[in-house]
């Protein structure tokens, strides 16, 4: 039964309204850690006193730097409770990427973890050469911070002066209108853009994603899409919030990683793009695990193979696997398919709009066009970036999502292209435009261009063309070596073809349809 965000008003609402009505069940399991629903209430509420202590007022920026563990939920749920606006890092990024964003957001705290796959975040953020005049204090999620930064143990003890009244009072100020994140996607600019989201719209949101997905109390969910991702955050931890399910944060994707943990953990929900759940079938010793108790699967891309659909809901006995289509601008969701769909229209189509939100093609019918969106799950706009929005908003408030699409005659949409040449790395959005900028800072680089290349495993890789400068030497594996270094392992490109010269039309815009014309270029 829908609830609606009336009764939660606000994220602090919802977590504890949470805590008192599933007190006693089990909210997360983290490996040896176990909270229950009260537990990580009273978590929460430290969370929260310790980021007023540190001087969090409301509407201030606080971003967290973490992959999925239980202390990323406390930290983010505890600050968006003192009424800050929460601003979430991918893991991947390297020190550069974070701090633009920390500088672009002027966060005033972020929550950062210690070593995290052999990488020290503290060190990379240390390296970056980009001034955070608006960043007062650093909390490392670990037990001892270096020198200037603050342990999770020592900031969480800063916030026992802070009377629970005064937190529940901070919390209760919050208005559903008020932003509670800002979700950092990049563009054809190549420039990451903040899309602002209220409390009121993620509530409203991810109630009804639960309830489309029929997510229940006693549901053990497996959240391998990461926190710092809407899909991860929001129809993860948000959603379990509301109908009581348990979360099992799992912080890197690794096949047999979740199988163990779907037999161990009694797992019945497993969101995921579509090579999760392939690496998940083809896996050579699926059969030793038992993988009985999953029910629910939602995933989503351009394309779902029709006999992934086939093989989850036949090899696995799956009974509700689901396809969904949303974007940062719009609080991740815009259409979704329904239960009882069937699995032809589950695996060619992305679902109907979703009650309140309308959506329309800029194209005669059936055929594709540009895909906009109208409704409540729609951005404010972009974050302190008035032009850009404007740029992205219709004066009648229809979103320009920059993908082309088919609506069918039940009103299913069929995402088929994208506007602006991003492609998809593993579930991961990768911009070319970006990651250009990223690679013309080589000193051997004079002019480049990434397209998307069809993956088996990954379904789109990088592929670079680049113009070496005068008398330079660099060869493909050199400029991959040097991406790996300077920015997160998705973007890098896989291949890489020296060429003269970029074709370019009469204004100088590199035309890309010539570049997917050559033998390996081909999306």
């Amino acid at each position: 039964m829908m609830r609606g965000d009336e009764e939660w008003g606000s994220i602090p609402g919802l977590v504890r309204a949470a805590a008192e009505r599933y007190g006693p069940a089990e909210a997360v399991a983290d490996g040896r850690t176990r909270l229950s629903y009260a537990e990580l209430g009273d978590r929460v509420e430290r969370a929260a006193a310790a980021c007023m202590a540190a001087g969090v007022e409301p509407g201030d920026r606080v971003a967290i730097w973490a992959p999925n563990t239980t202390e990323w939920i406390v930290a983010a749920l505890g600050a968006v409770s003192a009424g800050a606006v929460l601003v979430p890092l991918n893991t991947r990024f390297k020190g550069t990427e974070a701090a633009y964003i920390l500088r672009r957001s002027r966060a005033r705290l972020l929550f950062v973890t210690g070593t995290f796959l052999g990488t020290s975040y503290v060190a990379s953020l240390r390296r970056a050469e980009v001034k955070l005049p608006d960043l007062e204090r650093v909390v490392v999620l670990a037990d001892t911070a270096p020198e200037d930064y603050t342990g999770w143990p020592d900031f969480l003890a800063a916030g026992e002066g802070v009377k629970p009244s005064a937190v529940r009072d901070r919390a209760a100020a919050i208005a559903p209108s008020s932003p509670s994140d800002i979700i950092y996607t990049s563009g054809t600019t190549g420039a990451p853009k903040g899309a602002v989201i209220t409390h009121a719209q993620t509530l409203r949101a991810y109630e009804i994603w639960s309830d489309l997905a029929g997510l229940r109390e006693g549901d053990r969910y497996l959240i391998v899409n990461p926190f710092f991702h809407t899909f991860g955050y929001k129809a993860g931890i948000i959603a379990c919030l509301m109908r009581g399910a348990t979360m099992v944060p799992q912080p890197v994707f690794n096949v047999d990683t979740v199988l163990a943990n779907i037999a161990a953990e009694r797992i019945s929900v497993l969101p995921g793009p579509p090579t999760l759940h392939q690496s998940l079938l083809d896996h050579p010793v699926r059969e030793a695990h038992d993988l009985s108790a999953l029910r629910l699967v939602v995933t989503g891309a351009a394309v779902v193979p029709l006999q992934l659909v086939e093989r989850l809901r036949n090899e696995l006995h799956i009974a509700t696997v689901l396809t969904a289509y949303g974007l940062s601008e719009a609080s991740g969701i815009v259409t979704m398919c329904r239960r009882g769909d069937a699995p032809e229209t589950v695996a060619t189509t992305s679902g109907r709009a979703i009650p309140g939100t309308e959506i329309r093609v800029l194209a005669d019918p059936g055929a594709p066009g540009e895909v906009q969106v109208r409704g409540f799950t729609v951005m404010s706009g972009y974050f302190e970036d008035p032009d850009t929005t404007a740029a992205t908003m219709t004066e009648d408030g229809w979103l320009r999502t920059g993908d082309v699409g088919v609506l069918d005659a039940a009103g299913n949409l069929r995402i088929t292209d994208r506007i602006k040449d991003m492609f998809i790395v593993g579930g991961f959005n990768a911009y070319p435009a970006e990651i250009e900028q990223l690679l013309g800072l080589h000193p051997d680089v004079a002019d480049v261009a990434v397209i998307g290349v069809p993956d088996p495993r990954l379904g789109e890789v990088g592929k670079a063309y680049a113009v070496r400068r005068r008398g330079a030497t660099l060869t493909a594996d050199d400029l991959i070596a040097w991406s790996r270094r300077e920015m997160a392992n998705f973007k890098v490109p896989r291949t890489v073809e020296f060429v003269p010269e970029l074709p370019r039309n009469a204004s100088g815009k590199v035309v890309k349809g010539e570049l997917r014309g050559s033998p390996d270029g081909r999306k």
